[in-house]
């Protein structure tokens, strides 16, 4: 069935590169046409409506590690991008006052609907380059123990200037180096945890990519928790999952298929409130259109938050935590 279903996928990406190569050849040659412009932009309409359609299709038989792969690619875009394309006035902060300053998150002041927000969030590369050097000065987006302390400061100090938070998750995990469990990986992970409870300030959650175990955590709680169609969310990776349960990482699929770690489950097992499409193709087609969408729901989602009482969004905010994992006893 899964090759059944890889086939008639490649099947249609060969359609889609076909008449979008056509398409291309149209737009190219317009002024060297002979024929009418009506029939022309008919034309040009009818390739379009086939490669959308062939893109819902393709959608539709894509695969739960195709989501993985898809939430991984190099293109999609990062906390900085969307920190430029729904915010403005971005002033980036730096360090944690205690050890350094951790370039695998970003955090900063900036505004959003007129109003000053707070923005943190993971970053894989850097904003104009996502060579390979770029990629390990970030760390691949895996935070150390100074990245997440930084990110709870800059917290704490919007909640003292009673500014929304929003926090952008996209990063396979915590870092695992022994340098970052000497200097307390999990304690500033629990610490996150504990203190992103009970801030006084709306907390907006997105899961715009990866979102690997307590790495993702670290910084996911909050009273709206959005997630990117294509993106994922679990406790450990497909791989490290298929590793452990058959001894074979290249299990990855089938790993993927048991975890229910796609937007569609996430949202059927309460994880995340609401799954915000992406452009045809996926985020890493279009920032500008993935930036749009995920503009109107964090719009909306402030509003709703807004209307509860600091005791109410602080008791809302704690059950949603708590209610997570439920389980039946079988006697």
């Amino acid at each position: 069935m899964v090759t059944e279903i890889s086939t008639e996928r490649q099947q249609i990406e060969i359609e889609i590169a076909k008449f979008e190569q056509q398409l291309s050849s149209l737009l190219m040659g317009v002024e060297s046409r002979q024929e009418s412009r009506a029939e022309l932009e008919a034309e040009i309409a009818q390739l379009r409506t086939k490669v959308e359609q062939l893109q819902q299709q393709l959608q539709q038989l894509l695969t739960p590690i195709d989501r993985v792969r898809t939430a991984r690619h190099p293109d999609r875009p990062y906390t900085l991008d969307y920190a430029h394309l729904i915010f403005e006035d971005f002033q980036e902060i730096h360090g944690d006052r205690r050890f350094g300053d951790d370039l695998a998150i970003v955090c900063g002041m900036s505004t959003f609907q007129g109003e000053q927000v707070a923005i943190v969030g993971h970053q894989k590369a850097n904003l104009k380059s996502r060579k390979t050097d770029d990629r390990k000065e970030r760390n691949f987006g895996m935070p150390k123990p100074e990245g997440y302390r930084k990110a709870l400061r800059f917290m704490k100090f919007a909640e003292k200037f009673r500014r929304p938070i929003f926090c952008f998750i996209d990063t396979p995990g915590a870092y695992p180096g022994i340098d970052a469990e000497e200097r307390g990986q999990a304690e500033a992970i629990a610490r996150n945890l504990i203190e992103m409870a009970r801030i006084e300030v709306p907390i907006l959650v997105t899961i715009t990519g990866e979102g690997g175990s307590g790495g993702a955590l670290a910084i996911g709680v909050g009273d709206k928790v959005y997630i990117l169609e294509n993106s994922i969310y679990s406790v450990i990776s497909p791989e490290g999952c298929a590793a452990i349960l058959w001894k074979d990482a290249s299990k990855s699929d089938k790993a993927a298929q048991s975890m229910k770690i796609t937007a569609p489950d996430l949202k059927n097992f309460n994880i995340v409130d609401e799954i915000i499409p992406e452009p045809k193709g996926g985020a890493h087609t279009d920032h500008k259109e993935t930036a749009k969408f995920l503009a109107q729901h964090l719009k909306q989602g402030l509003e709703e938050v807004r209307k509860l009482s600091i005791k109410d969004m602080l008791e809302k905010r704690y059950n949603k935590f708590r209610q997570m994992g439920a389980y039946t006893n079988m006697v």
